[in-house]
């Protein structure tokens, strides 16, 4: 066997970090926060557009001064948010102010004043029929000021003199303000002309074109913490259980990711630990209350001996959380760590709302569902074209996932199997003989020695 030469590793390694920076960031400006590595980018361009678009089918532009990997959706509810500086989500209100922002913004002057963008920004929301300025005025000059620093952090606005957060000043201060229109057009990577609304856009955006389920699939493994298979239609998990060891190697040779495969699903690990916008464990009374409750939901619901997912042909990818648990094992870590943890006072006053914040960042990180089948099962595919999911054209079975998660309370919670991930005593356990190459039992690991799939930036 012919070793690579030092030339061939050093090229694979700016390669990989490359793309790395692309994944993780889809813009990239030579003059921004990742300036060193765009020399990288603009180097392997064409190597990297090939890759992109032939591994996960997303399209690549390299200009003189920016990349752009214009990623797609995976249709509704699979959405990576925006949040301000506080880790507070954007809400509808602030996705509208960005989006009337960019509409002005693609044909706007190279510079103007603040008060001016603000003019034709109202200008353009009364065009489209929204009501920028409610009786809220002060929050709504808050939503307006979260969208436009958003706009600067992604270069398309530069803060020539002044801040565009003078917009939010109850006497309207004044900025001058450098505008970027080429970035501005490259920002939407959703076919906008096509759709015929919001929700028209997210299916179309979502959309693997010719790849198929090769390409959904792909994306899937990319984009979220785990890919559970009763996630997934009749043909993507047929292509995932005949595919997915040889397509560990293309993402390897990309992305530097490691394949972690199980009966239940699969996911893609960054040995690194860059490529996410989670983090379990984390910093943050959120990520630490919510590292404490999952390994302690593992603990108390963990079978003394769960045999094989897969035994009797059923797939069972988690299991029922009793109904209260959740606070009560919630309760006890507040009463354990918060104080001496330094957990934030809001949330030690206000256990609802870490309650919510807990669950939903365990949500996100593919460790916790709401009980009953999984919302991205739709008729029709994800809400893709007519005729993309359905069964095998040759008959073929796949791995049957009907009761692959319990159904639970009504409003109840399943903890998913990636969860086992954070238990705090190590148990391996082997295959099942004749369960077949892929069909490993999950196996637990310390919460000091691995950390579980987690969400890549969109």
């Amino acid at each position: 066997m012919t070793l690579p030469s030092a030339h061939d590793v050093a090229l694979a390694a700016e390669r990989r970090s490359a793309g790395r920076l692309l994944l993780a960031h889809p813009l990239v400006t030579a003059d921004g926060p990742h300036a060193d590595l765009f020399p990288l980018i603009r180097r392997h361009a064409d190597w990297l557009g090939g890759r992109f678009q032939q591994v996960l089918g997303y399209r690549l532009l390299v200009d003189t001064s920016y990349a752009r990997l214009f990623k797609a959706g995976l249709g509704p509810g699979s959405g990576h948010r925006l949040e301000r500086t506080t880790g507070t989500p954007f809400t509808p209100r602030t996705y509208a102010c960005l989006a009337l922002a960019l509409s002005v913004l693609v044909t706007a002057p190279e510079q103007l004043l603040l008060s001016r963008l603000v003019a034709d920004l109202k200008a353009a929301a009364a065009d489209a029929g929204i009501e920028l300025e409610g009786s809220g005025r002060a929050a709504e000059k808050r939503t307006l000021a979260a969208a436009l620093r958003r706009l600067v952090d992604w270069g398309v606005l530069t803060e020539t003199e002044g801040s565009v957060g003078a917009v939010a000043l109850e006497d309207g201060g004044e900025a001058l303000i450098t505008v970027d229109r080429e970035i501005a057009r490259a920002l939407v990577a959703g076919p906008l002309t096509q759709s015929r609304d919001g929700a028209d856009l997210v299916r179309r955006a979502a959309d693997p074109g010719f790849g198929g389920p090769r390409t959904y699939v792909r994306r899937r493994l990319v984009e979220t913490p785990a890919v559970y298979l009763d996630q997934l239609t009749d043909a993507e998990r047929d292509w995932l259980r005949t595919r997915q060891r040889r397509e560990a190697q293309a993402f390897s040779e990309l992305l530097g990711l490691e394949a972690e495969i199980r009966a239940e699903g699969a996911a893609l690990i960054d040995p690194e630990d860059e490529l996410t916008d989670l983090r379990l464990p984390g910093t943050g009374t959120v990520p630490q209350a919510a590292l404490l409750l999952v390994e302690r939901l593992v603990e108390r619901l963990r079978p003394d001996d769960p045999g094989h997912p897969a035994t009797g042909g059923r797939l069972r990818v988690g299991v029922a959380v009793p109904p209260g648990l959740i606070d009560t094992l919630l309760a006890g870590a507040v009463a354990e760590y918060g104080q001496r943890g330094g957990w934030q006072r809001g949330y030690l006053e206000d256990p609802a709302a870490l309650r919510e914040a807990v669950v939903d960042h365990l949500v996100r990180m593919g460790l916790l569902a709401p009980a009953g089948p999984p919302s991205s099962l739709r008729a029709g595919g994800h809400g893709l074209p007519e005729g993309y999911a359905g069964a095998l054209p040759d008959g073929r079975s796949v791995t049957d996932v009907s009761g692959a998660r319990p159904d639970g309370t009504p409003g109840g919670w399943v903890l998913l199997a990636a969860a086992a991930r954070y238990a705090t005593r190590v148990t391996v356990r082997g295959a099942v003989s004749g369960a077949g190459p892929d069909a490993s039992t999950p196996a637990s690991a310390s919460v000091q020695q691995q950390h579980a799939p987690q969400e890549l930036t969109s």
